[in-house]
């Protein structure tokens, strides 16, 4: 009988790799403001793209509709994001942030870039070239 060695089988390593690498960078955004994973994916989305609705922000960050939603109702409570009916299709609300929540994206990312920084410091920079094109083949798009 064939056996998969599932420590040496890619899928679950790159899965492992980004899931401890998540984890270690939720520490830097929890410490801060108190946000969860999903909480910290739909700001930093919204910071990136400026307005998009729900199903954008779970499409861009690979959520499921119901953490999305959580994370927006969590995000509007603490009025760092605001709702905005679609004037043609009243079931879309357009999302945005608001001045607190632009001042806490902003915040964030020089932390984000100092933490990825750091994670690349491990690595050569030939093994830096090597993974950012590994990863975007992948992806299935050239780096």
């Amino acid at each position: 009988m064939d056996i998969l060695e599932l420590e040496s089988f890619l899928p679950y390593r790159l899965y492992r790799l980004a899931d401890a690498v998540s984890r270690e960078f939720s520490k830097v955004y929890k410490d801060r403001h108190g946000l969860t994973r999903p909480e910290w994916r739909t700001l930093s989305g919204l910071g990136q793209r400026g307005t998009m609705s729900a199903t954008e922000l779970g499409e861009q960050s690979a959520m499921h509709k119901t953490k999305v939603s959580r994370a927006v109702a969590e995000l509007e409570r603490r009025r760092w994001l605001v709702r905005t009916a679609d004037e043609n299709d009243r079931r879309v609300e357009h999302l945005a942030l608001t001045k607190a929540g632009l001042a806490a994206y902003r915040e964030m990312v020089p932390l984000a870039k100092a933490f990825e920084r750091e994670l690349l410091a491990k690595l050569s920079n030939g093994e830096q070239v090597a993974i950012k094109t590994a990863l975007a083949a992948l992806e299935g798009r050239s780096e």
